[in-house]
């Protein structure tokens, strides 16, 4: 039996945020620095979120053709990354596990964005459109706290070893 597009994408979303959450909680596991750590756990919390949200939206559209109107709760907490921003600075260099854990959280987030995007762009369901784009938008709060971050380890790196061209 072919499945539909919605159905298609619904499952795709909910394996790219399984492959994420997987990926965090090792990361959260096996790093070093606490800061690193704690930084993982929560976006493996988050990616727990996209995934009950996921799997109510994957329920619903299949029992009702229907996607639900709710959006979960994603403030995130700024002050908590904050704190493990700076911390992150302080307990990592640009050139190990955990700096390449945030470099490849970082891809993973651009792809979830792309997936969400397009499928927000290319679906007529008004339902479908406001459920992508906000996916969409969280996973960008996601890949900016993370490029922001890995702005910073570079900036430490090139001022530690004097590339700066001034």
């Amino acid at each position: 039996m072919a499945e539909n597009k919605e159905i298609e994408i619904l499952k795709t979303a909910l394996l790219l945020e399984k492959r994420g959450q997987a990926f965090y909680q090792r990361v959260a596991r096996d790093a070093e620095s606490q800061a690193v750590k704690d930084l993982f756990a929560i976006m493996a919390e988050e990616e727990g979120k996209h995934i009950e949200f996921l799997s109510r939206q994957f329920a619903s559209y299949s029992a009702s053709g229907e996607f639900l109107e709710e959006e979960p709760d994603s403030a995130a907490n700024s002050a908590v990354r904050q704190i493990l921003s700076s911390e992150i600075r302080k307990q990592i260099s640009a050139a190990g596990y955990e700096a390449a854990a945030i470099s490849a959280a970082i891809e993973m987030e651009k792809s979830a964005i792309s997936v969400y995007s397009g499928r927000a762009e290319s679906s007529s369901d008004p339902g479908e459109k406001r459920l992508y784009d906000w996916l969409a938008r969280w996973e960008q709060g996601h890949l900016k706290f993370l490029a922001e971050i890995n702005d910073e380890l570079l900036e430490d790196v090139w001022y530690e070893s004097s590339f700066w061209p001034f």
